[in-house]
């Protein structure tokens, strides 16, 4: 299915004032013919060597037949079960790919001490450490997350006698620290193309490899966006991603909120690919795209939109003309996986043109890292709470947050602190597997704070919408969840826990956003199965 959109209301007048200057700007093809200099000189020489994902398709035809004959290797002897530690880009594409395709793929993408430990145990339905191959995926090769995780599997392996060389498998970009250290260990590598970027990765060897290990026909995949390429390299007004530019960037204010909303069974894990693809590609310079993953019940959509704040709907078909009367005003999107891979890169590149930014950088990405980094080398006495009520732990940036002594007064004054374009982000360290319905707070939150709120699990968000809530506009309030459980993990080889290192990600991250003026709470759970009812009550 080729991708079709619908626009109506705002968004129609958008692109009817708009999609003509895109048009005549040559920006399609130029996207297409890899021109850097469409984003201005300041970010020419980081475009001219990221647009190497115009090319994914064909660049990335000959690893399918690399892939499969793994897969088929990997059966033979015994391996059902495919574990992907990858962070950002490098998880969110594969995830989505594999739920689509309905295929079983685990995704390690986080520093919980819980949620490692099922990754490396499994269990009985998917089979056990046993049955399973380990897919370790990162650009850089120095992903401190997929390091770790890395670290503890082969550990793992090798106290069931097993040959980590047997079961763990590389995706890198050449000569990254990570391939030197694979290829010495005796791992299969597979290389990438080192002219794209981590989020606009999903059709390269980051997306392909994991998924295609995993089960997914990857061939019919890259036949899905090849048949979507023509459609957006011309310079035409029916171009989809002018299109979709148009209606999520165009206009003066411009609506700089994008709540993507779908019911979970079209396409499940979109969204958040999505999420991060926008956020990270525009949220710098004090300006930004911030999408907001939404349920089709969810407060901003039940109630009247904000008027900051566009509904894009993912439908099964955009050209269905009762959804046109039912969803007026909302930009109503429907296609293909790849179809939909490839026309939102297009877009994105589009809107970061429209926005006067760089959308291949991530500038303000590095400084959680290295504060991570930071607390992990000096290990300094944890600040005491403001205060602690049913066993939660309270700690705010700015001692008035506080003044309650509540935890739900200690939200209102959070929310109190909201300009009217402001938004929440609400970001749980924690495992989700224990605790799924943390995810389920960000409706209490949306509706008690009046405003849209976005949800992350950290550390994985700091890879996606992390860019935004520093480089972009300074209208967010923060509300950490952080674990602090009695399971923990030693990570092989270094002087800290997965639980310490889990903890000085959400401290460092809460600290940067402090500098940049941002008001944070953070909310220390040590039960947090039993403490997450507080949460709820609170949140009410």
């Amino acid at each position: 299915m080729s991708f079709e959109i619908h626009v109506s209301g705002r968004p129609k007048e958008l692109v009817e004032t708009t999609v003509p200057g895109l048009v005549a700007s040559l920006i399609a093809s130029g996207i297409t013919a890899g021109d850097p200099s469409l984003w201005g000189a300041e970010a020419e020489a980081e475009a001219s060597r990221r647009l190497g994902w115009v090319q994914a398709v064909t660049v990335s035809r000959p690893l399918v037949a690399e892939i499969v004959e793994l897969r088929g290797a990997l059966i033979a002897a015994g391996v059902t079960r495919i574990v992907l530690a990858g962070m950002g880009g490098s998880s969110l594409a594969p995830e989505v790919i594999a739920q689509s395709g309905g295929v079983p793929l685990v995704i390690l993408d986080s520093t919980a001490p819980g949620q490692v430990l099922a990754a490396i145990d499994g269990d009985a339905e998917a089979g056990g450490l046993a049955q399973t191959a380990l897919v370790v995926s990162s650009k850089s090769g120095s992903t401190v997350e997929t390091d770790a995780a890395r670290r503890a599997f082969e550990a793992a392996f090798r106290d069931v006698g097993i040959d980590p060389a047997e079961r763990i498998i590389v995706v890198t970009d050449p000569g990254s620290p990570l391939e030197e250290s694979a290829r010495a260990a005796g791992y299969r590598v597979f290389l990438a193309d080192p002219e794209v970027g981590g989020r606009y990765s999903a059709l390269t060897a980051f997306g392909l490899v994991p998924a295609g290990l995993a089960g997914v026909d990857i061939d019919e995949l890259l036949d899905e966006a090849d048949a979507t390429l023509l459609e957006v390299a011309i310079d035409s007004p029916e171009n989809p991603a002018l299109v979709l530019a148009a209606a999520i960037a165009g206009g003066d204010p411009r609506r700089d909120k994008l709540g993507l909303v779908a019911d979970g069974t079209h396409l499940p894990g979109l969204p958040d690919w999505i999420e991060q693809l926008l956020a990270e590609s525009t949220g710098k310079t004090g300006t930004g795209i911030l999408p907001v993953v939404l349920l089709p019940v969810s407060p901003e959509v039940e109630n009247p939109p904000a008027a900051d704040l566009q509904i894009v709907r993912f439908v099964d078909d955009a050209e269905h003309l009762r959804l046109f009367e039912r969803h007026h005003g909302e930009i109503l999107v429907s296609g293909s996986l790849a179809a939909q891979f490839i026309v939102w890169e297009y877009a994105t590149a589009i809107v970061g043109r429209m926005l006067g930014i760089n959308p291949f950088d991530q500038p303000d990405v590095e400084s959680a890292k290295a504060a991570t980094r930071g607390l992990l080398e000096s290990r300094p006495e944890q600040a005491p709470p403001a205060f602690t009520v049913d066993g939660v732990e309270v700690r705010v940036s700015d001692p008035a947050l506080a003044a309650s002594g509540t935890l739900a007064g200690v939200l209102d004054a959070l929310w109190e602190r909201l300009p009217a374009d402001g938004y929440v982000a609400l970001q749980a360290y924690a495992n989700r597997l224990a605790v799924p319905q943390l995810q389920g707070l960000r409706e209490l939150v949306a509706a008690d704070s009046g405003r849209p709120t976005t949800f992350g699990w950290g550390p994985r968000f700091l890879h996606s919408t992390g860019q935004y809530h520093k480089g972009g506009p300074a209208v967010g309030v923060f509300l950490q969840i952080v674990e602090h459980s009695e399971v923990d993990l030693e990570i092989p080889g270094r002087p800290y826990t997965f639980g310490e290192l889990l903890r000085a990600q959400a401290a460092g991250d809460a600290g940067v956003l402090a500098e940049h003026g941002r008001p944070v709470v953070t909310l220390t759970l040590t039960d947090p199965s039993v403490e997450v009812l507080s949460l709820f009550e609170a949140a009410q």
